[in-house]
């Protein structure tokens, strides 16, 4: 079994609307671990760190604005192919794309305020781990589903 890891932001907007326990649970539910949780207000430095390839855009501002207007729950998953599979519970970034049974499409309505942040590859999932996580912030642990989840 693979054990890729994956990047998973609630954004201040999921926060807010008390959506935190649904996300959780999608990802759960659909048979992966959690290895690493926290609640943290990010600075502007980490945000631009993560978002570095936005920097130049016109909406850059009003991003690092908006993700430092409240608390974030940042999480890592583990599992099979978790990173592509994180991304289609999670729906497309644009809400109005997203599929109904998706986080995005069940959530959200606006680009702007699409309650999760995912990553988009391997690359990416270990550049934000590691900017939102110590390596001691991360827990590696056997978990007793594994039989009934993987064959």
């Amino acid at each position: 079994m693979s054990e890729e890891r994956t990047f998973i932001a609630i954004k201040p907007d999921g926060v807010q609307r008390g959506l935190v326990s649904q996300v959780l649970a999608r990802f759960e539910s659909r048979g992966y671990k959690l290895v690493g949780i926290k609640v943290i207000k990010p600075t502007k430095d980490l945000l631009h760190k993560h978002y570095a390839e936005h920097v130049e855009k016109s909406f850059f501002p009003k991003l690092i604005s908006y993700m430092m207007s409240g608390p974030i729950v940042a999480t890592v998953w583990e599992g099979k192919d978790v990173i592509l599979q994180g991304r289609a519970i999670l729906g497309a970034t644009n809400p109005l794309k997203s599929a109904p049974g998706t986080i995005r499409g069940d959530f959200a309505i606006d680009m702007g305020r699409n309650v999760c942040h995912g990553s988009d590859s391997v690359e990416s999932a270990n550049r934000e781990i590691n900017l939102w996580f110590k390596k001691e912030e991360l827990i590696d642990w056997e978990s007793t589903n594994a039989p009934w989840i993987y064959e």
